[in-house]
């Protein structure tokens, strides 16, 4: 790797860093700073237009990275434009046909292509489809970024269950859609979880299910637990059952086909003309598998 690749490499990983600790930051902050708590009534009315730009910008800049690479990387954002538009339908057929309780298709992609793929393209791929889909089915509003910002972690920490698939047989093992299913009902539960957070401070109701000033980490957690399970668990099981099933039905042949497109896209071009029975051939492409 060149000094040039390496700091690419260095950039790019400082970008999502920085993008994941904004984000961190955004859920967080009511804690840590009350006297900044909205008083219009609706959670994160007044810097929500500012955390998407924010979020926004950073994409841009992590795909300009992404595209001064080799043409292998340019060849993934095209493809990641194309999964992008697919994942924006599946969501738009999830509101035009309503599906019981919280599931939806989004996250099958967004965990089989970060798993694939790696952390980063995983990251722009659920965060980008929750972009593009708000705006075709217009769910645009203060929870788009923190959706945005959820959606790309799931992606973001997909690659992580790759040392549990080796250990159960590695890729093409029949154990691997399992494994992948099990991190998919997971994240089902953690979605709702973390998604929650990004309105219960400016919320309101019975006192031992809602944050108030003053109160300690443990209560703040209790009062949390309390507030997800009678709200929310129910709602969200439905999309831990939902991933699961998805990813264990659909996930062997939809790995096969992103490998099918990883190989084909991982070459490099060699101008170097090479002599064939005394005739120069230049531009011979080598794959590498």
């Amino acid at each position: 790797m060149d000094l040039n690749s390496r700091r690419r490499k260095l950039f790019s990983i400082l970008t999502y860093g920085l993008t994941s600790l904004i984000g961190l930051f955004a859920f967080l902050y009511p804690f840590l700073w009350p006297a900044m708590v909205a008083q219009d009534g609706m959670a994160h009315s007044a810097d929500a237009p500012l955390t998407l730009t924010v979020l926004v910008a950073l994409c841009f800049i992590a795909l300009l990275i992404e595209v001064q690479g080799d043409e292998v990387s340019t060849k993934f954002i095209a493809l990641l434009g194309i999964l992008v538009a697919i994942n924006s339908v599946l969501r738009f057929v999830e509101i035009a046909i309503p599906i019981p309780g919280g599931f939806s298709p989004l996250f099958f992609l967004i965990i089989l292509t970060g798993y694939v793929y790696g952390s980063r393209f995983g990251f722009l791929m659920g965060t980008l489809t929750l972009l593009v889909s708000a705006f075709i089915t217009g769910g645009i509003g203060p929870w788009m970024p923190y959706q945005m910002f959820t959606a790309g972690w799931v992606g973001l920490l997909a690659p992580l269950c790759r040392p549990l698939v080796k250990i159960v047989g590695g890729e093409d093992s029949r154990f691997e859609v399992s494994v992948l299913a099990f991190v998919g009902a997971v994240w089902g539960l953690l979605y709702g979880v973390i998604m929650n957070v990004w309105f219960w401070p400016f919320a309101t109701g019975p006192a031992d299910q809602y944050w108030e000033l003053g109160i300690t980490i443990r209560e703040t957690l209790r009062r949390y637990a309390l507030f997800y399970s009678v709200t929310s668990l129910t709602w969200d099981i439905s999309r831990a059952f939902g991933n699961a099933a998805l990813l264990f039905l659909f996930g062997a042949p939809t790995l096969r086909v992103l490998r099918r497109f990883k190989r084909r896209f991982a070459f490099t071009h060699d101008s170097t003309a090479i002599e064939t029975s005394g005739i120069l051939e230049p531009g011979l492409h080598r794959c590498i598998r």
